[in-house]
């Protein structure tokens, strides 16, 4: 990623939690990852074999069976203070790429984020934290293509310690990050970090 998406873990951890504000729900908030599903050896292993990456095409529709999310995405661009948009809150089931980055299934890091809830409930990526190594991530692409990615750690960082380069980095394989906001959660600042999946390739349908 370019130093311009700098920043971008606070903007999106900026979700604010209008769905349990308005029901009063501050300790039912969304799953958040075990220490289980972190990186074992550090962020720069590699785990498991990976598949060859492919030619760039945009993608159209993003599968988590484990926790049901099959969703069409929408291409995201840059704030004017360089933080990536996210999708419009109103659809909940929408996901969105960084289409000036890297598309999933190309090499590099592909940048994928969604909302946790909007004021009518839980959003596409309410879940996530409740993933787990191994799950599986499938992403079809407009080439006809289906990029098939397996999870390698799932994280949550606070806002203050959100790790750019180790979320955003660029990589010499083909990687996926899906990232909402996630961590603890107040009334009165919402949302306290965020939930990342950390994801590469193992196969094309």
């Amino acid at each position: 990623m370019s130093s311009r998406t700098k920043g971008w873990g606070i903007a999106i951890a900026a979700c604010v939690g209008i769905w349990l504000v308005q029901n009063g729900s501050e300790n039912v908030t969304p799953p958040v990852p075990s220490a289980a599903e972190a990186f074992a050896a550090g962020p720069n292993a590699h785990t498991d074999a990976a598949a060859d990456p492919l030619p760039p095409s945009a993608p159209v529709r993003l599968r988590i069976p484990e926790i049901d999310v099959d969703a069409p995405m929408t291409g995201l661009g840059l704030s004017p203070d360089g933080a990536l948009d996210v999708p419009p809150a109103s659809d909940r089931n929408l996901a969105g790429w960084y289409e000036d980055g890297t598309p999933p299934g190309a090499e590099g890091t592909s940048i994928v984020a969604g909302h946790v809830d909007n004021a009518r409930g839980p959003a596409v990526f309410y879940a996530l934290g409740a993933l787990k190594k191994g799950n599986r991530i499938e992403v079809d692409r407009q080439d006809g293509r289906t990029a098939v990615f397996t999870i390698d750690a799932i994280e949550v960082y606070e806002n203050k310690d959100f790790p750019d380069e180790r979320v955003y980095g660029a990589k010499d394989r083909a990687e996926l990050r899906v990232i909402t906001c996630g961590g603890g959660f107040t009334e009165k600042s919402g949302y306290q970090g965020n939930v990342v999946a950390f994801a590469h390739l193992i196969g094309v349908r």
